[in-house]
């Protein structure tokens, strides 16, 4: 049984300023968000969303073509039936299709997604909430998705390929699942998890549909719908919207406006637009469109079109455009009902350039949600922690200052010299003040020596600390241990560990104890005991 407790997230030292002042409702940012992340603002959200519409029947078709081919189950397909209805809206959230799930936040993100739609549901029973997960199947970052994290071992799939990841042939994981196998061993949990994995990778084609399988296999009972955003007929709905940015650069400008502003008040801007915000696909590649004097060309390949030629090329084949990170949202908003985004805090921080160019396109903004972000502490290690008289929210400290802390508790002596250092200090005074009567020139002299006294008692000072680290060696490396398992390569565990690790000892109830203690709009970290 895991007992949550928090901590502010200011109070963590690893989120940024920008978003500590947009959770905290700070007003020099309220221009760049429409409406706070608080239950409060989806009574106006939805009353607002319910003027704009979208084509429903054509996003439940697309969905119910997409899942039914999978095997989605009822509740699935139930909830895409739903969309059909006005009343209906969804919360979402994206990411790219990292290798077997890839680091713990992204099973964060799903599971805050699905728990903030169950909570509007309980607050606004009227209608209906469908937790959406949009797949970044065309994302072309291979290096950022190929590889895991497990017992400090790093597990790499090493595959060349440089087009949409989505496209990516899974026959080669063979080896890799095979690997992991070795690592996991047999217990009844890892042989679950090494068959859902074969079951994904090695039953389907290509990495979009082995990661909506394997998300359906974890996160299907809960209702979550998985969209691959590639479909033509999708695309031909943004048509217009992929003309503006590729022909005027309205995006450019607008984001570059705002980045200035976001600038002037101290904060660092996440993304940088492009004139042009599209890439080009074409078989195994993902390419960047630029103009040319008179052409559109698409870096790294022959290909270019005159400005009417590529007209009737987005027109005709709307697929073949990729919109990149800052056009993606807007297309997301452009085709989902939807309310809320769910993201991490470097993808709320690039959300908030983006406001005024989804008011420039008439295209509703949402709710920015930060994600539930956890640190997991199983039994040993919170013994342990306890024994040593710290807790779990103590190693948010850097590793020195929790070793340094546990030395003044245990000393059997004062170690710090600081007291000694200032009689030395009015010592010297004194002696200077009777020196410079007799000589003026000796003050120098006098304060040289002072500082080389003062620099032999921090010598001193160390080698007492070190002596009384070594008495407490073990301890010591116990701290060091800790610290290294819940922040690994010295960051959040969430962003190193994959769910493997907690799977293999929990099974499929660590994710519904992740379930229960994730609170969608409670801006506190969760410590997971």
């Amino acid at each position: 049984m895991f007992k949550p407790s928090y901590i502010h997230y200011s109070e963590t030292g690893f989120f940024s300023n920008l978003i500590l002042d947009y959770i905290s409702g700070k007003p020099e940012l309220k221009g760049f968000y429409e409406y706070a992340p608080e239950l409060s603002s989806f009574s106006k959200k939805i009353n607002d969303r319910k003027k704009i519409q979208v084509e429903r029947e054509l996003l439940a078709d697309v969905l119910l073509q997409q899942n039914k081919s999978l095997g989605a189950n009822e509740k699935v397909l139930a909830n895409i039936q739903l969309l059909r209805n006005n009343n209906t809206f969804t919360v979402t959230t994206g990411h790219q299709l990292n290798l077997f799930t890839g680091p713990l936040y992204f099973i964060y993100k799903i599971i805050s997604t699905i728990n903030l739609a169950e909570k509007l549901k309980q607050e606004f029973p009227a209608n209906d909430f469908i937790p959406v997960y949009w797949m970044h199947c065309e994302d072309h970052d291979f290096a950022e998705i190929n590889h895991i994290h497990l017992f400090g071992k790093k597990i790499e799939w090493k595959e060349e390929h440089h087009g949409a990841a989505g496209e990516i042939a899974t026959a080669s994981l063979r080896s890799v699942i095979d690997e992991l196998k070795t690592i996991l061993g047999e217990s009844e949990n890892a042989t679950e998890l090494i068959s859902l994995f074969s079951d994904a990778y090695l039953n389907h084609p290509n990495l979009a549909d082995a990661m909506r399988f394997l998300c359906h296999q974890l996160f299907g009972k809960y209702g979550l719908v998985i969209l691959d955003a590639r479909d033509k007929r999708l695309k031909q709905r943004f048509v217009q919207q992929f003309k503006q940015d590729i022909f005027q650069n309205t995006n450019y400008k607008l984001v570059s406006e705002t980045n200035t502003e976001l600038e002037k008040l101290d904060y660092k801007t996440q993304v940088n637009p492009r004139e042009i915000n599209c890439f080009y696909l074409s078989e195994g590649k993902r390419e960047r469109i630029v103009k040319n004097e008179n052409k559109f060309e698409v870096l790294n390949t022959s290909v270019a079109f005159s400005k009417e030629e590529l007209e009737i090329e987005i027109e005709n084949h709307p697929e073949k455009f990729s919109p990149n990170v800052v056009l993606r949202p807007l297309y997301q908003e452009h085709i989902l009902p939807n309310l809320a985004y769910i993201g991490g805090a470097g993808e709320l921080a690039y959300w908030l350039q983006y406001k005024s160019m989804f008011d420039a396109a008439k295209i509703s903004f949402p709710v920015l949600v930060l994600r539930n972000s956890v640190m997991v502490a199983e039994e040993n290690l919170t013994q342990k922690i306890a024994r040593l008289g710290f807790s779990a929210k103590d190693f948010f400290s850097a590793e020195e200052n929790l070793v340094n802390d546990f030395i003044a508790a245990h000393s059997s002596v004062e170690i710090s010299l600081a007291a000694e250092q200032q009689k030395l200090k009015e010592l010297f005074a004194s002696i200077k003040a009777t020196a410079t009567k007799v000589d003026s020139t000796l003050e120098a002299s006098i304060e040289a020596e002072l500082q080389k006294q003062l620099k032999v008692i921090e010598q001193l000072e160390s080698r007492i600390q070190r002596a009384e680290k070594k008495k407490h060696e073990t301890s010591v490396n116990q701290i060091k241990s800790i610290r290294e398992k819940l922040f690994p390569a010295n960051s959040l565990q969430e962003r190193h560990e994959n769910i493997s690790t907690f799977y293999l000892r929990y099974g499929s109830c660590f994710i519904q104890t992740l379930k229960e203690n994730l609170q969608p709009l409670d801006c506190r970290f969760i410590n997971l005991e």
